[in-house]
């Protein structure tokens, strides 16, 4: 309930150049709104703690064994050393952008990073049930875009060519930028097309 467009634009929180990518949030709570903090306590009254636990050692035994997968393969490297849930990695022969829109038109849904560029996967219960094919999709995307980039550097296009994806436009171009104030000011009319919705 602001006079002006301007005066709104104060409670919003934007940080271009997070590793995770452009962070915005209309407010100072992030993306920790009420619901999401009482459905959290409600499904936590359901399924107990033994139920929390056991969810813990599916969900971090699935993280390890996809950090596993990743770290072996001689195309991915990972980043950090996980502990928990999320694993990240990133490529240092391929456009890990290119990997990341490959997944999604295999339907998944992962977020890529910056700062390096990079992806991760946050691994959730849901997660725990199709580790096998997240991991086929993933190292058959990989095989795709080497296939792709053999195919540049035999036409002559040099190696690692151009991303063209919607990872790509998102992350590349705003990492690379200099000067954020741009990222910033298109990123308040974002939020401001919320509140119009």
């Amino acid at each position: 309930m602001y006079r002006t467009p301007e005066l709104r634009a104060y409670q919003y929180f934007i940080d271009p150049s997070w590793s995770g990518g452009v962070y915005a949030s209309p407010g100072v709570a992030g993306s920790r709104a009420g619901a999401l903090i009482a459905g959290c306590w409600a499904s936590m009254m359901s399924v107990g703690e033994d139920g929390y636990i056991n969810s813990c050692k599916s969900i971090v035994g699935t993280a390890k064994r996809i950090a596993r997968a990743i770290h072996e393969h001689p195309d991915l490297e990972i980043l950090g050393s996980p502990i928990a849930s999320v694993v990240a990695w990133t490529s240092s022969t391929l456009d890990i952008y290119d990997i990341a829109d490959a997944l999604t038109a295999k339907g998944w849904h992962l977020n890529s990073l910056q700062n390096p560029p990079a992806m991760h996967v946050a691994v959730t219960l849901p997660i725990t049930k199709v580790q096998d094919k997240f991991l086929s999709d993933l190292f058959e995307c990989v095989e795709d875009e080497k296939a792709k980039e053999r195919d540049r550097i035999a036409a002559g296009a040099g190696a690692k060519g151009k991303s063209k994806g919607d990872s790509a436009a998102l992350y590349g171009v705003a990492g690379s930028l200099p000067n954020k104030s741009i990222v910033v000011e298109l990123t308040t009319v974002f939020l401001d097309t919320l509140y119009k919705a």
